[in-house]
C-alpha cells in the first residue's frame, strides 16, 4: 500500500502541471487511505505538498508570461487571511466528536473528509460537463466579487486542505477576464501562497513528520516537471473530462465509506 502511495504521489504533481489544479484531490486520499494519516494532519500535509509543488510549477509559467501577479494578489490576499484564520483557530476548535447518538457518531474526521468528498463530486461534475459560459476577456476585474470569492475559497481550503484550483481557475476567467492559460498559471501561484499560508497555521499547532512530508513533496515535485512537459502533448479537454470521471468515482467512494463508518 505504501509503495502504491509513493507512486501515486508523483501523480499529484503531474495533475497540477497538466491542469493547474487537482493536486489535493489526490494527496488527501493518498495520505488517509494509503499511509493512514489522521484526516486533519492529512489536510495539513496536503497543504504543504500542494503548496510547494504549485509554487515550483508556477515558475516556468511565469517565465512564459502566463501568471498575472496583479490578479493573483487581488485574489490571494483575502484568501491568505481567510485560510490562516481557519487553520490556526477554527479547525483546532472543532471537537473530535461533534455529535453522538445511539445510531451515529459525527466526528471531526467525517466533517473534513465528508466535505472534501462533496467538493470532489461538485468539482468532477464541472470538469465532466465543461464550461457552459462563453468567457470573455473584455472587462475590468470585478474587485469586490474577486475578494469575496477569495475569502470563500480560502475558508474552504483551510477547512478541508484542498487547494481549490478548479474553483479558482473559472473565477479568475469570469471575474478578472484573464485568458484561460493565464488563469491556469495564476491559479498555481494562488494555490501556492494559499496552501503554504494555511500550513503555517498548522506548523504552529501540530508536530510534523518532516522526513515523510519532504519525501512525498519531492515525488510530487518530480511529477509537476513531467506534467509541464506533457502539457503540449495531451489534449487538455480530454484529460480534464477523464480526470473528472476519476474524481467523481473517488469522491463518491470516500463519501459512502466515511458515512457508513459514522453510522
Amino acid at each position: 500500500m505504501e509503495i502504491t502511495g509513493y507512486l501515486f504521489s508523483v501523480g499529484i504533481g503531474i495533475i497540477l502541471g497538466l491542469l493547474g489544479g487537482g493536486g489535493s484531490i489526490l494527496s488527501i486520499p493518498i495520505l488517509v487511505y494509503f499511509f493512514h494519516v489522521d484526516a486533519v494532519m492529512a489536510s495539513a500535509y496536503s497543504l504543504f505538498i500542494v503548496g510547494v509543488t504549485s509554487f515550483i510549477g508556477a515558475v516556468p509559467k511565469y517565465k512564459d508570461h502566463l501568471v498575472s501577479i496583479k490578479a493573483g494578489l487581488l485574489f490571494g490576499v483575502p484568501s491568505i487571511l481567510s485560510i490562516f484564520i481557519t487553520r490556526k483557530w477554527l479547525v483546532p476548535a472543532i471537537p473530535d466528536i461533534i455529535y453522538q447518538s445511539d445510531s451515529m457518531v459525527l466526528t471531526k474526521r467525517f466533517l473534513v473528509l465528508g466535505l472534501f468528498a462533496l467538493l470532489m463530486i461538485v468539482t468532477s461534475i464541472t470538469m465532466i460537463a465543461g464550461p457552459k459560459v462563453k468567457f470573455t476577456t473584455e472587462h475590468e476585474p470585478r474587485v469586490m466579487l474577486v475578494i469575496v470569492e477569495g475569502i470563500l475559497i480560502g475558508f474552504l481550503t483551510g477547512l478541508v486542505g484542498a487547494g481549490g484550483g478548479f474553483l479558482i481557475i473559472p473565477a479568475l476567467v469570469v471575474l478578472t477576464g484573464l485568458p484561460f492559460k493565464t488563469a491556469v498559471g495564476t491559479s498555481l501561484f494562488i494555490i501556492a501562497i494559499n496552501a503554504l499560508t494555511g500550513f503555517l497555521g498548522d506548523v504552529i499547532n501540530y508536530d510534523m513528520n518532516w522526513s515523510f512530508l519532504l519525501l512525498l513533496t519531492s515525488l510530487a515535485t518530480a511529477g509537476i516537471f513531467i506534467g509541464n512537459r506533457l502539457t503540449h502533448k495531451i489534449s487538455g479537454f480530454k484529460l480534464r473530462k477523464s480526470f473528472g470521471w476519476f474524481v467523481l468515482a473517488v469522491g463518491v467512494w470516500i463519501f459512502f465509506k466515511e458515512t457508513f463508518a459514522a453510522i
